[in-house]
């Protein structure tokens, strides 16, 4: 998985209304890694017999007559649907494409992580995330080609002053220590249960 370093300028945001107002108060991207990084000594300063292992949880509901999926986890709601030719509304991003934003969003993340660790500066910070999927795929004639997203491939676009050296440095940790791009690499178990509740014939 090949990753590319561009210095370019950031994006300006358009951001209407209060986060836009807030926005503009924030110093820029390594005033918030001063306090990510008190954040993480924190964390790592624990004593590891005290923690225990999050468990995470996602609810997930069809809705109605759309068929919306939508995604419930703690206070936030995420909703998630087809185009018009598998008969959806295009109202959210299909589930493919919550996959790819997941690893950005993780990635990014571990990119901002490990920067402050290693008091990396950054000026800006942007991943893009690209993935193929064949409608063909696992149907007669190609059942040799996934049905699922595959040939995932992301560019990191970092801004810094920092060296090639120092930047390669703290990629190779997020490469190591990505939850979501590890998971994808490695893939894990998933347990299955059913639970049927028979309702009156319609």
């Amino acid at each position: 998985m090949a990753i590319k370093y561009l210095a370019r300028r950031p994006p300006q945001p358009m951001m209407p209304g209060f986060l836009s107002r807030w926005t503009k108060t924030m110093s820029n991207l390594n005033e918030y890694l001063k306090q990510k990084r008190e954040a993480v000594l924190i964390r790592h300063a624990r004593d590891p017999l005290t923690i225990e292992p999050a468990r995470l949880k996602a609810h997930v509901s069809a809705e109605g007559r759309s068929g919306v999926r939508r995604i419930r986890i703690r206070d936030h709601q995420v909703l998630s649907d087809s185009p018009a030719d598998y008969a959806g509304y295009d109202l959210g991003p299909s589930s493919p494409e919550l996959l790819l934003g997941c690893l950005g969003s993780c990635l990014t993340h571990i990119f901002l992580i490990k920067a402050a660790e290693a008091q990396l500066p950054l000026d800006a910070l942007d991943v893009d995330i690209e993935g193929d999927l064949d409608p063909r795929g696992g149907k007669p004639g190609y059942e040799t080609l996934p049905f699922y997203p595959h040939n995932i491939r992301y560019t990191a676009h970092l801004v810094s002053p920092a060296s090639e050296a120092e930047v390669k440095a703290v990629h190779e940790a997020v490469q190591a220590w990505c939850p979501i791009l590890n998971l994808l690499k490695q893939g894990q178990p998933v347990h299955a249960t059913l639970r049927h509740t028979q309702s009156a014939p319609h």
